[in-house]
């Protein structure tokens, strides 16, 4: 819940923000840029109604990592990100590994984290479009501070129930003026999917995913989340009735699992087959064998259960594509 001196902080950096694209763009226009300006707007849905971007954007700030690296698959202009991906430990000022030369080659900046987004520092990067939304926190970061981004630049946030991978790079590739680009990923992915059913054998029975995370709470992924979805699409049965056996909890806007008590786990991760994401701070596989309440569980005594790494969490085209060679590797 937000505080009254919070609004009123939140409100001072929006009006800072502001001042200060007026005083980096008040300094004088280029040609370049005036040709820029002049080179059109279009209108797309986002998850704050339709928005006017730029037609073919120059300097794009992106507030939630797990979708930077579509942007760089896609040769859109970056000069800033959030550099956080669930579950994937970074040093600070630092980009996680499996896009840090993409930021390196493009020279982008690494977006300053916290509670709170640093408006600050977005607007000094001159963005002509701000994109950001999806899932995790990063994601509800956006959508609490978007009056004050829209402030800046023209602000689009990918809808969170926008999950699917293929769906998100449609969407971003519309939304940066890359839509040429989509046939040829998608080309690339259906080829290596084909190659890894044709090569594995699929466990008997349902699949649940569950991450293993900081704390005494359990964490399983609902099957609507784009790791679950992906391993649908390589033949895995997903458990559906997750949640449900949960008792339904709440879960944030733009969250993709849920938590639950301790006392449930064995209710909810009832299926014969379970894949466990261990993020920073979780436990491996090998320490929830230990755990009474986990070694209990059908896939467990049933040694069906398997680790996948944090990186797999919210995958985006090349981290699917790692994916499935894992898939490949251990279920040859």
């Amino acid at each position: 819940m937000l505080t009254r001196s919070t609004g009123r902080v939140r409100a001072a950096l929006a009006v800072l923000a502001v001042a200060s694209i007026a005083a980096l763009t008040g300094c004088g226009t280029s040609a370049d840029e005036a040709k820029d300006t002049a080179s059109g707007t279009r209108e797309v849905a986002t998850a704050r109604g339709t928005v006017s971007v730029p037609s073919d954007p120059k300097r794009i700030v992106v507030l939630n990592g797990a979708l930077a690296g579509y942007l760089y698959d896609l040769d859109a202009p970056v000069v800033a990100a959030d550099p956080r991906l669930l579950g994937v430990a970074t040093p600070k000022g630092e980009f996680p590994q499996v896009w840090a030369a993409d930021a390196k080659e493009q020279g982008t900046q690494v977006v300053p984290t916290g509670e709170d987004i640093n408006l600050e520092f977005v607007a000094a990067q001159r963005p002509d479009l701000i994109i950001g939304g999806g899932q995790g926190y990063p994601a509800q970061q956006t959508l609490n501070a978007y009056d004050q981004l829209s402030a800046i630049a023209p602000t689009a946030l990918m809808p969170a129930g926008t999950t699917d991978w293929q769906e998100q790079l449609r969407y971003l590739a519309d939304l940066v003026g890359r839509g040429d680009q989509v046939d040829g990923l998608l080309g690339n992915y259906r080829t290596k999917l084909a190659e890894v059913k044709s090569a594995i054998k699929i466990p008997a029975g349902n699949t649940t995913l569950v991450q293993s995370a900081k704390g005494d709470k359990p964490v399983v992924f609902v099957p609507s989340a784009s790791l679950p979805k992906l391993l649908a699409e390589v033949g895995f049965a997903l458990d559906t009735q997750v949640k449900a056996k949960a008792g339904n909890p709440e879960m944030p806007e733009a969250a993709d699992y849920f938590s639950m008590s301790p006392e449930l786990l064995n209710t909810v991760v009832d299926a014969p087959v379970t894949f466990v994401v261990t993020i920073n701070g979780g436990r491996s596989l090998e320490q929830l064998r230990t755990d009474p309440l986990y070694a209990k569980l059908p896939s467990f005594t049933a040694n069906t259960v398997y680790e996948l790494p944090a990186i797999s969490s919210r995958p985006d085209y090349r981290t699917v594509m790692s994916t499935l060679e894992l898939l490949k590797d251990r279920f040859k």
